[in-house]
């Protein structure tokens, strides 16, 4: 395997030794399958995600642009909360994604961020550190799963009303049914052949893309001079929150670009269906943070220099904002064309991430970490996807969509998906710049000298969002408005700690190699 792994290399940040990889796809499937055996596990998927399909996928990570500039920001700091509550997040995460991206680039298997974690963790911890991390990233990506496609229901619900001038206002009943019905449909795409899922990802990426430059040009053109200063744009502060702090109150700004930038950890988990993992997976983990970024941020702008009143913005009918100030600006025809690919391109994230959830589920129960493990590791001999692990990710969001029923559904249901994942993110990164820091076999992209403090940085900012994410939207608050990210990790905490506790410690020990395996045990007959 020496033209995937040369250990030696510059020290340069973003050198990553990239080695060139076999041109044919078939020749770099045989590598890729060859270097999953050495890792332990036997190829059980297609690799029909080639490298041009799968990047434009990740490089939308897994939510959609455009809905994301609204409550969280807008509610927190005004203008300035806006601009620099999306600028700051971004240099950290980048910090992440490039201590992820090396991770990933060394180890190409669905089992990911778990996997890292057993490997890089002291021997005797090792079974411990893979169950930490393994329930956190599912924790993560279900409810990530529920929090995208509540936030097309809501979508689809502001439509209506817009469509309708206001005469049907739908309210969370209807938009749970909604809801759930998404999710069914996302079921069946998500059990569909892998070549099927990868052609979507290439649709989905392109139309992510032209909806947000539609909607920039679209926002700064239509506004005409209705648009605020640019001191004003960048610089005006308003505490919308009940927290008496400003410092405080512009820090909660952090949680929207949190939530918008996840998901990229899915470049690690779709590895064993991409060709040329090795390569391809560091490269769409970096380009995914940088181009939402990036992208969000320009939308921000734009968004900024066009709401003239964010407090009469935030007294909108409508389900979220964004849709508000889009219909002030364009009025009811533009709002609603640039709303209606919105919609398609958020539809396409909510699958695209059920796609990398069921994969989470399928790594970790291969290893037989979840209850029912023999049931949800099977993987369906027609499509040869894991059929079973995709409709416990459907069942298990709807069950958390009932969150819907509260007034702050949206900010606990991503703020579960937000401290989910990103400790399922710091712990190997944690382990990587202490226990692991000889550990590692650097892949074909590597950090050098510079994994430590990048690796620092990232965990300390992890420790940081965490904790902010956990403090309900006031000082004040009841059972309706209640921030109940907290209790959905911390249900999960309990009940994976107790299973440690009681049994688990006696018989999990991590990543289960399965090359010895036999094909009834992983595959539908």
């Amino acid at each position: 395997m020496a033209d995937y792994y040369d250990p030696t290399g510059a020290n340069s940040v973003f050198s990553s030794h990239m080695k060139d990889l076999p041109v044919f796809v078939g020749a770099t499937a045989v590598a890729d399958d060859a270097r999953l055996a050495e890792l332990g596990y036997r190829g059980e998927f297609k690799r029909d995600f080639v490298d041009a399909l799968v990047r434009p996928r990740v490089w939308f990570s897994s939510i959609g642009i455009i809905t994301h500039c609204s409550d969280p920001i807008l509610i927190t700091g005004g203008h300035l909360g806006m601009v620099w509550g999306w600028f700051i997040p971004c240099i950290f995460i980048l910090c992440i994604a490039a201590s992820m991206a090396e991770l990933a680039s060394s180890m190409p298997t669905s089992a990911g961020l778990y996997y890292f974690s057993a490997k890089l963790a002291p021997e005797r911890y090792s079974a411990l550190a893979s169950w930490i991390t393994g329930w956190a990233n599912v924790t993560g990506q279900i409810t990530l799963v529920c929090s995208i496609d509540y936030t097309v229901a809501q979508m689809i619900t502001a439509a209506i009303a817009v469509g309708t001038d206001g005469a049907v206002v739908l309210g969370a009943g209807p938009t749970y049914g909604i809801l759930v019905a998404i999710l069914v449909v996302h079921g069946c795409i998500c059990s569909a052949a892998t070549r099927v899922l990868a052609r979507m990802n290439l649709f989905y990426g392109i139309l992510t893309a032209g909806a947000t430059v539609a909607a920039i040009i679209a926002l700064l053109v239509c506004s005409g001079d209705r648009k605020v200063s640019t001191r004003t744009a960048f610089t005006s502060f308003e505490n919308n929150t009940g927290w008496g702090n400003d410092g405080w109150a512009f820090l909660l700004a952090f949680a929207a670009p949190m939530w918008s930038l996840t998901g990229y950890d899915s470049a690690a988990h779709i590895s064993e269906e991409v060709s040329g993992a090795a390569r391809a997976a560091p490269i769409a983990i970096l380009v995914s943070v940088a181009a939402v970024g990036g992208m969000g941020w320009i939308l921000i702008i734009a968004v900024s220099f066009v709401t003239v009143s964010v407090p009469d913005l935030l007294q909108t009918k409508l389900a979220l904002p964004m849709g508000q100030l889009l219909l002030d600006v364009l009025g009811k025809r533009g709002m609603l064309a640039i709303w209606s690919f919105t919609i398609i391109a958020q539809f396409l994230c909510g699958a695209a991430q059920g796609v990398d959830a069921s994969r989470v589920v399928f790594a970790f129960a291969r290893d037989n970490a979840l209850p029912g493990s023999q049931w949800w590791k099977r993987v369906n001999k027609h499509t040869q996807t894991p059929v079973n692990a995709v409709w416990l990710v459907i069942t298990l969001s709807a069950l958390c969509g009932l969150l819907g029923f509260s007034t702050t559904a949206f900010s606990s249901l991503a703020g579960a998906s937000v401290i989910g994942l990103y400790t399922s993110y710091a712990t190997p990164i944690f382990l990587r710049i202490t226990s692991g820091r000889t550990k590692l076999v650097p892949g074909p992209f590597s950090l050098g000298k510079w994994y430590m403090p990048i690796g620092t940085v990232a965990v300390a900012w992890v420790a940081f969002t965490v904790l902010l994410l956990c403090f309900p939207p006031s000082q004040r608050t009841t059972a309706a408005e209640m921030n109940y990210a907290p209790v959905i990790v911390l249900v999960v905490f309990i009940f994976a700690a107790g299973s440690w506790m009681v049994s688990a410690r006696n018989w999990f020990v991590g990543p289960v190699p399965n090359i010895g395996a036999t094909c009834c045990e992983t595959k539908e007959i």
